[in-house]
């Protein structure tokens, strides 16, 4: 890898902040520094953890441009901040979700053309329509829904999304921010010569992820088996068997190193990144899972109403990544489980007063 100066916006959220670790440990002598706003309950938790591994923290806000532009210089951004649910904005003012993820991206896009800077930026499967996901032909199998294999289309099949999948429509104003950023950063990149890649991101789990209903539910699911607490099956008739495909973010860090020794062949790119068929898991399969790891059987709420933003199935088809540059995912589910319920178990007295508000 051959960045001197390595900028993570969002460096102190899960994502950001083990990128970070993790691309210092590779590159003790690439300077690496983390902006953060430290907005999400739990982001402090990160500050240690950088400090410890030398990575330097600067508090600040990506909605502030003078912010950014105190860091330089820079020859890397990878683009970690967001406001990153997907029901912000349904039943509150969505100003903060608009400031950070669509005005927040522009100045992250300004601060990357001063630097001269190549991109990496963390987008998200969510910028594929709302009623085109709901429409595909499930069917429900066992625990989870499932897309039948004789079945396919423009995008999809049993083997889950791709980058061709239809893209008129509504998608929340979360993903119509992330996808208005990707629009934005395709046009600085062709204008002012900047190397980027967009990486559309499925669901993305380890350790040090802070789990919340809206976010990060492989570990709040464990969590709360582990340290009690309530759950609940939310929407499609309240039986959780809604099925996401889940990534270790070690796996990410791996496809992003390798993104980086290729940026020349693969600058310009949009892909989608996830845990693929393999690491797929239903609600109902996951608290399986999560009774098996902690000989815990908690009683799921049920809450049968579907929310506007609500999707029952979503697999990231990662054919297109893996065969550009070879990735696929090397934890297995079982793994990444097992992965979460350790660092939750040797960090109990941290961990268990936080999960259990």
């Amino acid at each position: 890898m051959s960045y001197n100066n390595v900028l993570v916006t969002g460096g102190a959220g899960f994502v950001g902040s083990n990128l970070a670790i993790m691309l210092k440990q590779d590159s003790p002598d690439t300077n690496v520094i983390v902006l953060d706003n430290l907005k999400r309950r739990g982001s402090e938790f990160a500050l240690t953890r950088l400090a410890n591994r030398d990575v330097k923290f600067v508090h600040g806000d990506i909605r502030n441009p003078e912010d950014i532009k105190t860091i330089t210089p820079f020859d890397l951004m990878i683009e970690c901040s967001a406001e990153a649910s997907v029901h912000a904005g349904y039943d509150i003012d969505p100003s903060y979700l608009i400031n950070t993820n669509l005005f927040g991206t522009i100045n992250c896009l300004n601060a990357a053309k001063a630097n001269n800077a190549d991109i990496v930026f963390l987008s998200t499967n969510r910028v594929y329509p709302i009623a085109h996901l709901r429409n595909l032909p499930y069917q429900v199998s066992n625990r989870r829904f499932l897309v039948p294999e004789q079945h396919c289309g423009l995008g999809w099949s049993n083997k889950g999304i791709n980058e061709s999948f239809p893209m008129d429509g509504s998608r929340s104003l979360y993903g119509a921010t992330k996808l208005a950023s990707e629009l934005l950063l395709t046009e600085f990149s062709e204008m002012y010569g900047l190397r980027a890649i967009i990486n559309r991101c499925g669901v993305i789990t380890g350790p040090w992820q802070l789990g919340m209903v809206d976010q990060g539910f492989i570990a709040l699911w464990a969590a709360r088996h582990l340290f009690s607490g309530p759950l609940s099956y939310i929407g499609y008739g309240g039986l959780g068997q809604q099925v996401r495909d889940v990534l270790h973010v070690q796996d990410l860090y791996n496809l992003i190193s390798l993104q980086l020794k290729n940026m020349n062949d693969l600058q310009g790119l949009t892909l989608n990144v996830g845990g693929g068929p393999d690491s797929a898991v239903s609600l109902q399969e996951l608290t399986k899972l999560c009774q098996n790891y902690s000989s815990n059987i908690l009683e799921i709420g049920s809450e049968p109403e579907t929310r506007p933003a609500d999707i029952p199935w979503y697999i990231t088809d990662i054919h297109k990544v893996n065969s550009l540059v070879g990735w696929k995912p090397t934890y297995s589910l079982d793994a990444i489980v097992d992965d979460v319920f350790s660092w939750l178990t040797d960090n109990r007295n941290l961990l268990e007063p936080f999960f259990s508000h």
